[in-house]
């Protein structure tokens, strides 16, 4: 069953978002939140396929960019953590949509991909303007700023709501990234090293 879940990771979770995506059609009315929740959770579903299989590759670029070797099966595996951080910024942020500060994690959340795809291009020196996952990724920080938006335009949250939400994001998505590198066997911290090496090796394009 272990095996299983490691190898088709990906596919159990777009099942799970699936069923979740149905049973909020099936609902009544939604708020503008909710709504936005929604379209999220199915963004997120098309930007694991993007990043991750079609056409894919965004885990290829980081084994590359710090000079490991990550085997099919981790990178099936790593999708894991990932699934999992997903659900949750799905059904916690669609249940808990009155609070803004909630509704500022998951904000943060698309707005952390967008920009990190965007910088990705220049960081694994990219050919052409694009990195796997980017077009949902900008998807996904649109819906971000409208989330945002909308808490402005309707006075919803504090300053603790715009403080406190995008540092428990950070935190969320710092253990995940930590998670997922730890799975390729390489400590966190070890990165920036790593990558600076890769550079030099590469020399300036």
């Amino acid at each position: 069953m272990t095996r299983f879940i490691k190898h088709y990771a990906l596919e159990i979770y777009t099942v799970l978002a699936m069923i979740f995506i149905v049973c909020t059609a099936m609902m009544g009315k939604l708020s503008f939140i909710q709504k936005l929740v929604v379209i999220d959770s199915f963004l997120f579903i098309l930007h694991e396929w993007e990043e991750g299989h079609y056409p894919g590759g965004f885990i290829s670029l980081i084994a590359e960019l710090t000079g490991i070797q990550v085997s099919d099966e981790t990178k099936r595996a790593s999708r894991i953590p990932a699934g999992i951080l997903l659900l949750l910024l799905s059904v916690v942020p669609f249940v808990c949509h009155d609070i803004p500060l909630i509704t500022m994690v998951v904000a943060t959340f698309g707005i952390i991909e967008g920009v990190v795809h965007t910088i990705g291009i220049r960081l694994f020196r990219m050919k052409h303007f694009y990195t796997p996952g980017m077009v949902t990724a900008w998807l996904e920080l649109v819906v971000s700023l409208l989330m945002i938006g909308w808490l402005v335009a309707n006075r919803l949250g504090t300053w603790q709501d715009y403080v406190f939400g995008p540092l428990v994001m950070f935190l969320c998505f710092g253990t995940l990234q930590k998670t997922m590198t730890l799975m390729v066997g390489i400590n966190y911290s070890d990165m920036p090293k790593m990558i600076r090496h890769q550079w030099k090796k590469k020399g300036p394009h």
